[in-house]
């Protein structure tokens, strides 16, 4: 008889949050400007977490004034003295990792570890590493004399809502610009205990301002007028019409959108490890990672060998409480994300695919969703052609490299790619062949602020992360 697990939750107790939160403006917390407010949620138990300000179009205006007001004091400061504040966020960050990977979960529905171990480490190595930056621009190879933009107006996503602020934020101010941010509507504590970390670090008002809010206070912050650089991570279709709105204007623009990364599996692969890497590559996050690896390419010799390996594994994985320690898939991120998901694998197999989940016991309340196989999938089946953004993976074969590579790239997104095979030369081979932004070879879902990340075709342009994502800050004409 197998050994059964002892629950292992996390305090709640570590984190205090309150009943309500307004708007972060020139330094300061204010209500929306028509009283309006928005409840946020508990993707695991639908519990209200708090009551959040709702801004709108005037509150977009009044943070942008203040950001560009802030702007001439903040760039006109030495590279060293900005580092001091970023130094300074970073060490605060480490400091009350254990508060925000808690908070992280409770709204945003990922196991505990996850948001402990990866999230929270990586958000504060990004302030350190951009501190780095902040004195040394003119050696980043953008110039000798690189001037920041202005006001950058920033809007992120729901599945890493503080690593994508620090990805945003941290790059921004150690160039010299400063910051109007947007966190996704059903995400926004992290961005606003942020804001908290701001004023114990004595940043100057109106350098950061953080907005929580609903799409038209993105939309509004992206064509204002007084916006010298958009940032946007999220979906494919908005991201279009940010690209749109932007068209035509002074607006430097980046933006990381969708994908639907292959995982190929080459005959001389290690099969364990490729397992591993495979069930890290989709069900990390529950799915809900814009460069996931969704579609499981196999070569025909080994299917059969790596199939009966991954069912075993995905077996174990285990679904529940995201504040347990022992959590390996937590829940999904809202109600509209799972309707989502739910029809999209159910449309797999109604074209024919065939459907696996391991025997897994849902709770009662809360949005969940069991880690699902696909097999039998071909290149016609929606679930192989559209981002699903949940556990769902699709598994499709090949028998060449040259076949491998054709099905890979045969998408209109190109963000992310892996590869295991045990030949270099392979490896290399393949890897030039993908038009991918990040390929991972022997591992997948690796991260790290020095390396630049970002897609091609409908998953985006601009990098952000390592020397290259300075330079959507910097005047670099």
């Amino acid at each position: 008889m197998a050994f059964e697990y002892a629950p292992a939750p996390e305090s709640r107790a570590i984190v205090d949050i309150a009943p309500s939160y307004g708007l972060f403006i020139d330094g300061e917390f204010t209500e929306a400007a028509d009283g309006k407010v928005f409840k946020t949620i508990s993707p695991s138990t639908e519990e209200v977490l708090s009551e959040v300000a709702q801004a709108k179009e005037e509150d977009v205006d009044r943070a942008v004034r203040a950001a560009r007001k802030a702007f001439g004091t903040w760039s006109a400061l030495p590279g060293s003295e900005r580092a001091k504040y970023l130094f300074r966020i970073a060490r605060i960050i480490q400091e009350r990792s254990r508060e925000l990977a808690v908070l992280e979960t409770l709204d945003n529905g990922k196991p505990i570890r996850e948001t402990r171990d990866v999230d929270l480490p990586l958000v504060a190595a990004h302030f350190f590493y951009y501190a780095g930056w902040a004195d040394k621009l003119e050696h980043a190879g953008f110039g000798p004399d690189p001037k920041p933009l202005g006001v950058a107006g920033q809007v992120i996503p729901w599945n890493f809502p503080l690593l994508m602020l620090a990805w945003k934020i941290a790059p921004a101010l150690a160039t010299g610009n400063t910051v109007v941010l947007k966190p996704a509507e059903t995400t926004p504590l992290s961005a606003l205990f942020f804001a908290d970390i701001c004023r114990q670090a004595g940043l100057p008002k109106g350098v950061v301002n953080i907005l929580p809010g609903y799409g038209d206070a993105g939309a509004a912050l992206v064509a204002h007028p007084d916006v010298d650089k958009v940032a946007f991570t999220g979906s494919t279709a908005v991201g279009k019409e940010i690209a749109r709105t932007v068209a035509g204007t002074r607006k430097k623009l980046t933006l990381e959108l969708g994908g639907k990364g292959a995982n190929i599996v080459f005959d001389d692969a290690p099969i364990d490890q490729a397992v591993e890497g495979i069930v890290g590559g989709i069900f990390f996050n529950q799915g809900q990672v814009c460069c996931a690896g969704s579609r499981l390419l196999v070569q025909e010799s080994v299917h059969d060998e790596l199939l009966d390996a991954l069912k075993r594994r995905i077996s174990t994985l285990r679904l529940g409480d995201p504040l347990d320690k022992n959590t390996d898939i937590g829940a999904i991120n809202s109600a509209e994300q799972l309707a989502r998901i739910t029809a999209l694998a159910d449309q797999g197999e109604a074209e024919g695919a065939e459907r696996w989940s391991p025997a897994c016991e849902l709770p009662s309340s809360g949005y969940w969703f069991a880690p699902t196989l696909f097999t039998n999938v071909t290149q016609a089946h929606t679930i192989a052609r559209e981002e699903i953004f949940g556990p769902v993976l699709s598994v499709l074969t090949f028998r060449t490299p040259e076949e491998a590579v054709a099905k890979a790239n045969n998408t209109p997104y190109g963000l992310s790619a892996g590869i295991w095979t045990e030949k270099g030369s392979r490896m290399l081979a393949v890897a030039n062949r993908l038009r991918a932004g990040v390929i991972w070879s022997n591992t997948f879902n690796k991260f790290d602020p020095t390396s630049p990340f970002g897609g091609y075709k409908e998953s985006g342009f601009g990098r952000e992360g390592g020397r290259h994502g300075l330079e959507a800050y910097l005047d670099v004409r």
